[in-house]
């Protein structure tokens, strides 16, 4: 291991000692251990990145996944990547070949669940485009709607019918709503971004992040296209997210940004309520929104658009008055995230600025983790992804396990 990344391991140590043993479930709470997000499934890959990478013992992944699986697990209809069947099917796809048969016939029974559920949320999803109503997020986006599921079906079943069921949706989600809703984008939620009614947002609203809005059907198209695996209309569904992007796009000197949502006032006036980019987060900010547009260059065989995308990225990460504006170091809003983002697109990049990203922003990512912090300890938000990403830096090599595949960045 390199000089310069030896901060990075210690700290990583840190980070796995402290979440060696997982917690009893909360009585109130059974399903948080089912979480990706922020129960013991996100938790897991931590060490099954551990143990793959580094050849650490299994026990600590076994009893994490363990954990995980312990309450029946849900195939409801509210399950979705980050919760329940699919994210334990997502953990159980990154398990490496030697411990595999540990969990195949329990993942073969899930991978049925997270299908069969996979087809009965599409039939709900165009069922609702055929009546004209508007989505939520739980319909389409990346945690808990229909993307997730095809980033879990891309790693797992990239040739069945399932995922191109969810492309196809996905093409459909991208149609224009009905003249009754004229003007509306068809990802145009009925709800606030808070998934509420706001005053600020009658009408609803449509949403250009990674996490909940149109950047994740992007990424997940983008990542599909890249493997060959198409549907009718998915090339044009990805020029229109383009071209929405495209035309939401603001300009500053410090580079092109994006809002974080439009509201049906915005669209009146034809401009953003905001007036300055936010965090470059991956969820919401410039980050995960170039790392689509870039996937989707390379995709689609378009030169021109991957070097826009790949200009933004590298202004908006080194633009101190946007880096001022993170304040954490986890993977949803923070440096692990940041970070993460920046080493995939480094790697695919044709500018070669982007080269320079990963250490800087490595170093600054080290900098600011801080083990028995005020974190939570999960994936999304905590310790357990600030890790991840440090696995990355400390070894200057991408996951081993591909756990990153949940944010679609891989």
């Amino acid at each position: 291991m390199t000089a310069p990344n030896t901060t990075a391991a210690s700290l990583l140590d840190q980070y796995t000692d402290r979440l060696a043993d997982p917690p009893a479930p909360s009585p109130d709470e059974p399903w948080a251990m089912q979480s990706l997000a922020e129960g013991a499934a996100g938790i897991s890959l931590l060490h099954i990145e551990m143990a793959a990478r580094y050849g650490r013992p299994w026990h600590p992944a076994h009893r994490w996944i363990t954990a995980a699986a312990a309450d029946p697990v849900s195939a409801a209809d509210i399950a979705g990547l980050f919760l329940a069947a699919p994210a334990i099917g997502f953990v159980l796809a990154t398990v490496p070949p030697a411990y595999q048969h540990l969990y195949a016939p329990a993942h073969r029974t899930l991978h049925q669940h997270i299908t069969a559920l996979a087809h009965r949320r599409v039939e709900a999803a165009l069922t609702r485009i055929g009546n004209h109503d508007l989505p939520t997020f739980a319909e389409y986006d990346l945690f808990y709607g229909l993307t997730g599921f095809g980033a879990y079906l891309l790693r797992t079943d990239p040739g069945g019918t399932a995922l191109g069921r969810v492309l196809g949706y996905l093409v459909a989600l991208t149609r224009p709503l009905t003249p009754g809703k004229r003007g509306l984008p068809g990802w145009w939620v009925r709800h606030d971004p808070a998934r509420g009614e706001s005053s600020l947002f009658p009408g609803g609203h449509a949403n250009f992040g990674a996490a909940h809005g149109i950047t994740g059907p992007l990424l997940l198209l983008a990542q599909a296209l890249r493997r060959d695996i198409t549907v009718e209309g998915h090339r044009e569904a990805m020029l229109a997210i383009c071209e929405h992007l495209d035309a939401w796009c603001q300009h500053a000197p410090s580079g092109p940004w994006w809002p974080e949502h439009v509201s049906r006032r915005d669209l009146e006036r034809g401009r953003p309520h905001h007036d300055a980019p936010a965090r470059p987060s991956w969820c919401y900010g410039t980050t995960g929104i170039a790392r689509a547009g870039q996937l989707a260059g390379i995709a689609l065989h378009a030169p021109d658009l991957q070097a826009f995308y790949e200009d933004a990225l590298y202004r908006a990460l080194t633009d101190p008055a946007q880096l001022s504006h993170v304040t954490d170091a986890g993977l949803c809003h923070g440096w692990a995230g940041i970070y993460q983002t920046a080493y995939r697109a480094a790697a695919d990049a044709r500018d070669p600025r982007l080269q320079t990203l990963p250490n800087l922003l490595g170093e600054t990512l080290a900098g600011a983790a801080r083990p028995g912090g005020p974190a939570p300890s999960g994936l999304i938000n905590g310790e357990a992804g600030t890790a991840l990403a440090l696995t990355t830096y400390a070894s200057q090599q991408a996951p081993t396990t591909g756990w990153d595949a949940c944010l679609l960045i891989n």
